[in-house]
C-alpha cells in the first residue's frame, strides 16, 4: 500500500511519540475523559488508580485483587491550625506521560500563610512502584501535622498490622476507638494480612538529613497511615507518648522552611507467607511461631532507641529484663538488631548514673517513679517499688548477646566502660566478702522491691539477681577477650566461680539451697531470715540455666518437683510460684493467693524454664512451647499474665517477653547460637522434630539450616558442612572457618584455590582427634588451629599417613588437591 509523504511523516511522529509507546503498555492504562490513570506491576500483584481531576489522589490501590482503600484513598497535605488543606482538593493538575509511569504537576492548595505546590513522580520499575514526592513551601511556617502522604485503608481488619523498619510493629486490633494513635520515628511499614497472605511493603528513603516519622490511628473505624517528613525528629505532643488514646495529635506542632523537600516512596507486593516462613518445622506449629514472633515478639519496641517488653500501648519499657537481644536472635530482622544497638547506646548514655548505677525504667510520664528520679527530658527513672536491681545484669546481658548478633566490635568497645561500671557497681554491693551480692533494701519491713517480681518484697541477698549476675559476669567475661583484656576477663571469670561457690551453699552456711524445701529459696534479709521457700519458678529455673547450678542431683529434685505440680493443676505454662508468700512478703494488693506476682502465670521467663529443661527433659520442655503456641491460637497470648484459677490473660499491659519460651526453641532446641564472628549450631533435637529445615539471617549471610537427632546441616553459597556434633562456621571469600563445638578452642580452616561451595563433613573433634572429609573438588589448604604445639600428630589423608608436627602456636598447616571426595584426619601420636 502507498502513503502519502504527509501521512507517513505524522505516523512516524506518532510512533515515536511517548503516547503511542504508552497506549501499548498494559501496565499504564489512561482514562482521559474521567483523568485516572492505572500503574500495575507485572501479573497485577498491585494496581493503583490515581485521579487528578476534582482534587489529585490515589482513588484506589489494589493488592492482590483486592481493593484495600478506603474512599478517602491516599492524599497528601497540611495542617495549619484547625485548618487542613491537601492534594485532594487541588485543580488543573498537569498530567505528563512518560515511558516508565507518570508526572503529575501543579498540585497546589494551602491559604495565604502557606502555599503547597508538588510534583508527583510515579515510576513502574520491576514489580515495584516508586512514588516520588517533590513538594515546595512557600515560606516558613510551623505546622501542625503534614500528610507526606497520608494512606486511608478500608477498615481496621484490611491489614493484621505492619511491621516498621525499626523492628517494631503496629498492631491494627489496638487502635480499639476512635482517634486512638501510634506515632514512630521511622517511615518504613510492612502491612500483612495472615489469612490472604497479601502484604504490602512502602519502603521509606534513607534518611540522610531529613527524617521521617509516621503516626497510625483509628479514625471512624478508618484504619490510617500519615508519614511526615521534617528537617528534625518530632517530638511528641503528650508528654514522651508514642502511643495516644483518642488523639490524634500524637506529634508536636513544628517548623517547615521555604523551598523544595523531596522523598521517593516504594510500594511492592509481597508474599507475606513465602517472605516470612519460618520453613519446615515438624512437631511445631509454624505458623503461630511466625504470628507471635511478629505481634507480641515485635511489640516491645516502642520507638527508635527503645526496644522493650512492656511496649507501645502503655509506653513502657523495663530495663530490668535481660531477654531482649535474645528476642531479636529469634526474630533474625536486622532492623530490631539495629535498633537493639542503638537502644543499648542510648541507655549506656542517658539511664546510667556516673557511679554505674542503671537506672530500672523508662516511661512517658512522671507517676511509677521513687520521687525525684523521674527525667522529664529522656523518660529514664527508678521505679516506685524499689532499686531493681537487676537493671545493672539485664544491662551487660543484652549487650553481650547483642554483640554476638552485630558482630560489630567497635561497639561493643564503646560498651566496654559502661558495661564495666554496671557489674562494677553490683560487685561493690558485696559488703561483706561473701561472695553474694546484696540488695538496698535489707529486709521486708522495708517494703521495696529489687528485682522483676516488683511488688514482691525481695531484699538483702537475692537469689534471682544473684543467678542473673553469674550469667552477666561470663558473659562480658567472653567479651573481654575478644576486647583483649585478658586481665578483667580472669577478673569478672573469678568473680563468678566465687559467687557460684556462696549460691550454692545450703541455707543454713550462707547460701540459697534448701535440702529441706529441695529448692532454692529466693532471698535472705539481713537479720538472717529466709523467704521465698515456696519453689519460685525463676529463681529456680535461672540457677539451673544460667549454670550456677550445675548439680544433676538438685536438677533432678527440681524439676522433677515443678513438673508434678504443674501436671497437677494442668496448667499451660508455668506460674510464677506454686506456694503462698506470706502475707508481709508481698504488696498488700497481691493478696491473697494466687494473686499477680503471688502465683499467677508470668510467660515472660518461659525461656529459663525451657532452657532448663532442655537439659534435663528434652520431652517437657516441647511440651510447654507446644502448649504456649496453642495459648496463641486461643487469644493471641497479647496479656500481662494468666490467671492461675482461670488460665485466662489479664493485665492491661502486653508483655512481649511472653514470646520468650519461642527464642528458647530457637537457641536451646533448635540450636541456633550466633557468635560475633560465626553462625553456630548447638541442636537438642527429639526424634519428633526430625526434618527440622528453616532459612536463618545472621547480618548480610543467608543459611540454611537442616536438622535431625545427631544430624546438623549448615549452608550458604560458600559451604555446606554437616556433622553430628555442635559447631559453627564463616567464610569470606575463599576462606571457610569451622569450629568444632562452636567454640574457638580448636578451629578448621579451609582456604579454597578456586572458590565455589566447600562441601565438609566434620566427624571427630577433640584436641586429640579430629576427622573431616570433603566432598567438593578443588586445591584447598587446611590449617588447624588450637592443636598442642610442638607435638607430633598422625595425619591421614585418605587413610595414607604421614607424621606432622604442630608448630609453637599449635597450628598445623597442609594443602590437598580433592579431585574426588576424600577423607583426613589428625591424630595425637
Amino acid at each position: 500500500m502507498y502513503l502519502k509523504p504527509a501521512l507517513l511523516s505524522l505516523l512516524l511522529l506518532f510512533a515515536n511519540s511517548t503516547s503511542f509507546a504508552q497506549m501499548h503498555r498494559q501496565d499504564i492504562v489512561f482514562q482521559q475523559k474521567e483523568k485516572t490513570v492505572t500503574l500495575s506491576v507485572p501479573g497485577q500483584k498491585l494496581s493503583l488508580v490515581i485521579e487528578y481531576g476534582a482534587g489529585c489522589l490515589v482513588r484506589e490501590m489494589t493488592v492482590h485483587g483486592v481493593q484495600t482503600l478506603s474512599p478517602g484513598g491516599v492524599f497528601t497535605g497540611v495542617k495549619l491550625g484547625d485548618s487542613t488543606f491537601s492534594s485532594a482538593s487541588a485543580h488543573d493538575v498537569k498530567l505528563a506521560r512518560k515511558s516508565d509511569g507518570i508526572s503529575l504537576s501543579h498540585i497546589t492548595y494551602g491559604n495565604k500563610t502557606l502555599t503547597v505546590d508538588e510534583t508527583w513522580d510515579f515510576r513502574i520499575v520491576g514489580n515495584i512502584i516508586n512514588w516520588t514526592i517533590t513538594r515546595n513551601y512557600s515560606n516558613a511556617a510551623r505546622v501542625q501535622e503534614v500528610a507526606f502522604p497520608k494512606w486511608n485503608f478500608a477498615g481496621l481488619n484490611v491489614w493484621k498490622g505492619g511491621i516498621l523498619d525499626n523492628g517494631g510493629m503496629v498492631w491494627c486490633k489496638y487502635l480499639r476507638q476512635n482517634n486512638d494513635t501510634y506515632g514512630v520515628h521511622t517511615g518504613g511499614v510492612t502491612f500483612w494480612n495472615d489469612q490472604t497472605g497479601s502484604g504490602l511493603r512502602i519502603a521509606a528513603p534513607a534518611k540522610g538529613n531529613q527524617n521521617l516519622s509516621t503516626k497510625f490511628s483509628n479514625e471512624n473505624n478508618v484504619f490510617t497511615c500519615t508519614q511526615q517528613l521534617s528537617q528534625a525528629p518530632l517530638k511528641q505532643q503528650h508528654h514522651l507518648s508514642r502511643f495516644v488514646a483518642g488523639k490524634a495529635d500524637v506529634f508536636a506542632p513544628f517548623q517547615v522552611a521555604a523551598g523544595t523537600v523531596k522523598a521517593t516512596f516504594s510500594l511492592e507486593y509481597v508474599d507475606y507467607f513465602r517472605e516470612h516462613s519460618r520453613g519446615t518445622l515438624p512437631g511445631i506449629d509454624a505458623e503461630a511461631v511466625r504470628e507471635l514472633m511478629n505481634t507480641t515478639g515485635r511489640y516491645g519496641v516502642v520507638d527508635n532507641n527503645i526496644v522493650g517488653a512492656n511496649g507501645w500501648l502503655t509506653n513502657w519499657k523495663c530495663l530490668h529484663e535481660p531477654f531482649f537481644s535474645q528476642i531479636g536472635m529469634a526474630l533474625y530482622d536486622s532492623n530490631y538488631t539495629a535498633n537493639m544497638a542503638a537502644t543499648l547506646n542510648q541507655e549506656r548514655d542517658l539511664a546510667m548514673e556516673p557511679d554505674g548505677r542503671v537506672l530500672s525504667r523508662w516511661h512517658n510520664a512522671p507517676g511509677d517513679e521513687i520521687p525525684g528520679t523521674y527525667n522529664a527530658e529522656t523518660g529514664y527513672y527508678e521505679a516506685m517499688w524499689g532499686y531493681t536491681i537487676d537493671s545493672q545484669t539485664g544491662y551487660v546481658i543484652n549487650t553481650s548477646e547483642q554483640f554476638d548478633l552485630s558482630g560489630d566490635l567497635d561497639w561493643l568497645r564503646s560498651h566496654k566502660v559502661s558495661c564495666e561500671k554496671a557489674l562494677d557497681w553490683l560487685i561493690r554491693r558485696d559488703a561483706d566478702q561473701n561472695g553474694i551480692f546484696e540488695m538496698m533494701n535489707n529486709n521486708i519491713a522495708e517494703k521495696k522491691a529489687s528485682d522483676w517480681l516488683d511488688i514482691v518484697w525481695a531484699s538483702y541477698e537475692n537469689a534471682f539477681v544473684n543467678a542473673q549476675m553469674y550469667e552477666a559476669l561470663n558473659l562480658w567475661a567472653n567479651c573481654e577477650k575478644i576486647l583483649g583484656d585478658q586481665n578483667k576477663a580472669a577478673q569478672y571469670r573469678s568473680i563468678a566461680t566465687k559467687l557460684k561457690a556462696a549460691f550454692n551453699k545450703p541455707v543454713e552456711e550462707g547460701g540459697f539451697w534448701s535440702a529441706e524445701k529441695k529448692q532454692y529459696v529466693y532471698w535472705r534479709d539481713n537479720d538472717g531470715s529466709v523467704h521465698g521457700d515456696n519453689l519460685v519458678t525463676p529463681v529456680n529455673f535461672a540457677a539451673i540455666a544460667f549454670g550456677i547450678c550445675d548439680d544433676q542431683e538438685r536438677i533432678t529434685l527440681l524439676l522433677d518437683q515443678i513438673e508434678q505440680r504443674t501436671k497437677q493443676e494442668d496448667l499451660f505454662h508455668w506460674p510464677l510460684c506454686f506456694d503462698s508468700f506470706t502475707q508481709a512478703e508481698v504488696s498488700p494488693g497481691n493478696w491473697p493467693f494466687p494473686k499477680y506476682e503471688n502465683g499467677d502465670i508470668f510467660p515472660t521467663w518461659g525461656y529459663l524454664g525451657v532452657r532448663a529443661y532442655t537439659q534435663y527433659d528434652k520431652s517437657i520442655a516441647l511440651k510447654y512451647i507446644n502448649k504456649l503456641l496453642a495459648q496463641y491460637r486461643k487469644d493471641g497470648l497479647s496479656s500481662q499474665r494468666y490467671s492461675r484459677t482461670t488460665q485466662m490473660g489479664l493485665g492491661d499491659d502486653i508483655l512481649a517477653g511472653i514470646c520468650t519460651s519461642i527464642t528458647a526453641l530457637y537457641r536451646d532446641i533448635y540450636g541456633i547460637r550466633p557468635k560475633w564472628n560465626r553462625m553456630g549450631l548447638e541442636p537438642n533435637l527429639s526424634p519428633q522434630l526430625n526434618g527440622t529445615a528453616f532459612s536463618y539471617r545472621l547480618r548480610d549471610t543467608l543459611y540454611q539450616v537442616k536438622l535431625n537427632v545427631d544430624d546438623y546441616w549448615l549452608g550458604t553459597d560458600r559451604f555446606l558442612i554437616n556433622s553430628k556434633q555442635s559447631f559453627g562456621a564463616g567464610s569470606a571469600c575463599k576462606l571457610t572457618v569451622i569450629y568444632p563445638h562452636n567454640r574457638e578452642d580448636l578451629i578448621l580452616q579451609v582456604a579454597a584455590t578456586k572458590g565455589g561451595q566447600l562441601k565438609c563433613n566434620l566427624e571427630k573433634t577433640s584436641k586429640e582427634e579430629l576427622a573431616w572429609s570433603i566432598a567438593s573438588k578443588d586445591t584447598y589448604h587446611f590449617t588447624v588451629k588450637g592443636l598442642s604445639p610442638q607435638t607430633p600428630y598422625s595425619l591421614l589423608i585418605n587413610d595414607r599417613k604421614k607424621w606432622v608436627t604442630s608448630d609453637a602456636n599449635g597450628d598445623l598447616s597442609f594443602s590437598h588437591n580433592c579431585k574426588s571426595p576424600a577423607s583426613f584426619k589428625i591424630v595425637r601420636n
